[in-house]
């Protein structure tokens, strides 16, 4: 699984977009730091931009009508099976939400990569 191009979720199908709901609480959760070559790149930042990603995601998805358990809106929450985030800077959270994108690899080549992925799946994004 992948992270896309945070510019990309407000144009995902549902599948996708649920998809990418799923894969941000398996990496919240017992999923951090366990390697995977398409999303490594987000264990090398602090834990609140793959939370302030996920909140974006979760924004999409409560504009699309879908109900999200809230426990997910902690910014400290982990999973149940999961310990909370012992720190959490709010600081370094809002800052990352001010910034165009989180994700400084969603530059215009991971963008392409995310375009080809989806058009491989048969879905088009204008």
């Amino acid at each position: 699984m992948r992270l896309w191009h945070q510019s990309l979720l407000s144009q995902l199908p549902s599948k996708q977009l649920l998809g990418q709901h799923r894969e941000c609480c398996a990496l919240r959760g017992n999923g951090w730091g366990k390697k995977h070559s398409v999303v490594d790149y987000v264990f090398t930042h602090e834990p609140e931009l793959l939370v302030a990603y996920h909140h974006t995601v979760m924004l999409e998805m409560k504009k699309r009508g879908y109900h999200i358990d809230p426990l997910w809106w902690d910014y400290c929450y982990r999973g149940k099976n999961c310990a909370a985030l012992s720190s959490f800077s709010l600081k370094r959270y809002h800052s990352v939400l001010k910034q165009p994108l989180i994700y400084d690899e969603h530059n215009p080549t991971y963008y392409e990569e995310c375009i080809s992925n989806l058009k491989e799946k048969g879905i088009t994004i204008e």
